[in-house]
């Protein structure tokens, strides 16, 4: 008897001493991939690529990106949702996935809140763009010419619930007029028509718009933060145009499926931070206008719940209301 119980103390030390090297098992130790919901060229796809490339540096395993946009970005984040919580398929998006979609659908196949916050990665304002020859030169121009010529101002976005939808919608309602809605499958194919002048507007980041607006393609009557960007400044913002109060930002962060162990997140959320904080990668994300974010996986938690809330008072100011 003393024997056998001698032997199951054994195999159970065993049996821990097993466990505890599996809890420990280095990550990663094979192809990390990062779904992006937006096509490819969008400022998501840019930061996410710098942020796969040094990873896979810092990891000394391959960290791919794949995008897979539709259906206003759900079905990226339907697809990390359904995977594995192993950290091996990890979501990188703007705000709708993880801040906005609950607030408008009521139909998704996902429950953002229970994607596994990661990390902030970056932030940039978003500015008003509007077609070259556009008769008006500010915001109130454009309101004036709105209210003169109700529903014919159509705005682009890149999807239903997308920051630039909501944008739109806020600044119906703060200026008192009336705009059609012109939903695209990313912010390319709604800059390309702002451009060749089909549709009259579009809210998009400074990243990609500046450029643009350098070489005469658009044109940006405001910026949507609270101050004027350095880059552009003589481009008052939105707020002082006569709308105080308005702000849009676009940001982009790192998440996890559902059921993601804490301990991995933070991993994870260190090792990203740690890249975020390099001199090179600052200057690259500074050059596109970005404005690097890092922090916890607390702070990570806290700006999305923020974010929803400011977002749920536009949508339901501007009572839009979708399936």
């Amino acid at each position: 008897m003393r024997y056998a119980y001698s032997w199951l103390f054994v195999l159970l030390l065993a049996l821990f001493a097993a466990t505890a090297g599996r809890a420990e098992e280095p990550y990663p130790t094979h192809v990390v991939k990062i779904v992006l919901p937006v096509l490819p060229g969008s400022t998501t796809d840019i930061v996410a690529r710098l942020v796969a490339s040094k990873l896979s540096e810092k990891w000394g395993k391959p960290v791919i990106v794949e995008n897979m946009p539709g259906a206003a970005m759900n079905l990226g984040a339907e697809y990390v949702a359904r995977a594995a919580p192993d950290g091996y398929t990890l979501l990188i998006c703007p705000p709708s996935p993880l801040a906005i979609n609950q607030l408008l659908y009521h139909d998704l196949k996902y429950d953002p809140a229970k994607f596994v916050p990661i990390i902030l990665l970056s932030k940039i304002a978003n500015v008003l763009d509007v077609r070259p020859n556009f008769p008006a030169n500010n915001v109130q121009g454009l309101i004036a010419y709105g209210k003169a010529n109700p529903g014919k101002l159509t705005f682009a976005s890149q999807g239903v619930g997308s920051t630039a939808h909501l944008s739109g919608s806020e600044l119906e309602v703060l200026g008192g007029i009336q705009m059609v809605h012109v939903p695209y499958h990313g912010a390319q194919p709604a800059l390309t028509d702002v451009m060749a002048g089909n549709v009259d507007m579009f809210f998009d980041t400074l990243a990609t718009s500046v450029p643009l607006y350098k070489s005469g393609k658009v044109r940006i009557l405001g910026v949507a933060s609270a101050e004027r960007d350095p880059v552009i400044p003589d481009v008052p913002t939105i707020a002082e145009q006569g709308l105080p109060g308005f702000r849009s930002i676009t940001w982009f962060a790192m998440a996890g499926p559902p059921g993601l162990p804490s301990a991995l997140a933070e991993k994870i959320n260190h090792d990203t931070d740690a890249i975020l904080k390099k001199p090179d990668v600052v200057a690259k994300l500074k050059a596109l206008q970005l404005e690097p974010m890092g922090g916890s996986v607390a702070d990570d938690t806290k700006f999305i719940g923020e974010e929803s809330q400011l977002w749920g008072r536009v949508i339901k100011e501007s009572h839009i209301t979708l399936q």
